[in-house]
């Protein structure tokens, strides 16, 4: 008697055509490289995938028509980024999930370390994770300015108060059609930092007042002298 397969639609929608997606280590690799919320051409994600030309444009179109990849015509130049904020997320979360389960596997492994720099302050998308992302997160949750409801995340008075002293606006942000808050799993803290509107908007304020800034290299963020004594003024209080 042959087995019967469940219906993916109602058991599982969807995961085994994104897990065919991101099997590949050429996709892989193109959307890793997407991961800093940039847009790149066509020509540079093939160089970083180590592919061939054709290779890498049909399998730019396999994300794409996936609905991992979003493209953008600019004149005769195709640019790809990541499609959405949650698909980013995922992605992360994905990367979380794939650390821990080659710590537990019984063949030994070589040990593999996150560069100072990248684990300290790096982009996750559009807003900030690593070592001081998480702080400021575990912060913010401990002196009660967010509260957690799942993996979602509201605004308490004191948090608007705060978060208006950075310049968010947090009604503002609240109206969008994009979550508010949310937490997403950092894959080298193995702790969550904040995400959604509310994470990108804080990456956003930070960056306009001088006390993050991005980097030549991919991800990295660096935190400002002016940063510092605001940030360690924060965890401190």
């Amino acid at each position: 008697m042959s087995a019967h397969l469940p219906d993916e639609q109602n058991h599982f929608p969807g995961l085994s055509r994104i897990g065919a997606l991101l099997a590949d280590p050429g996709r892989a690799a193109m959307l890793w490289a997407l991961m800093d919320g940039s847009a790149r051409p066509a020509g540079e994600l093939t160089l970083i995938a180590g592919l061939s030309p054709s290779a890498a444009s049909a399998h730019l179109a396999r994300l794409t028509d996936g609905g991992l990849l979003a493209l953008e015509v600019r004149g005769r130049h195709r640019y790809f980024r990541i499609a959405s904020p949650d698909i980013a997320a995922s992605i992360e979360a994905l990367a979380n999930v794939a650390q821990a389960s080659a710590a537990q596997r019984p063949i030994p492994r070589p040990a593999r370390t996150v560069p100072v720099d990248m684990r300290y302050a790096r982009t996750c998308y559009d807003h900030m994770a690593g070592e001081l992302s998480v702080q400021l997160f575990e912060r913010m949750l401990n002196h009660k300015l967010l509260t957690l409801h799942g993996n979602m995340l509201d605004a308490t008075p004191a948090g608007a108060a705060q978060l208006a002293s950075w310049g968010i606006d947090v009604a503002a942000q609240q109206s969008r059609r994009r979550r508010f808050a949310c937490t997403c799993p950092d894959w080298s803290e193995r702790r969550p930092h904040l995400g959604g509107a509310l994470g990108a908007a804080l990456l956003d304020a930070w960056s306009s007042h001088g006390w993050v800034e991005r980097t030549e290299r991919p991800r990295i963020l660096r935190i400002t002298p002016a940063g510092h004594r605001q940030f360690d003024a924060f965890l401190t209080n």
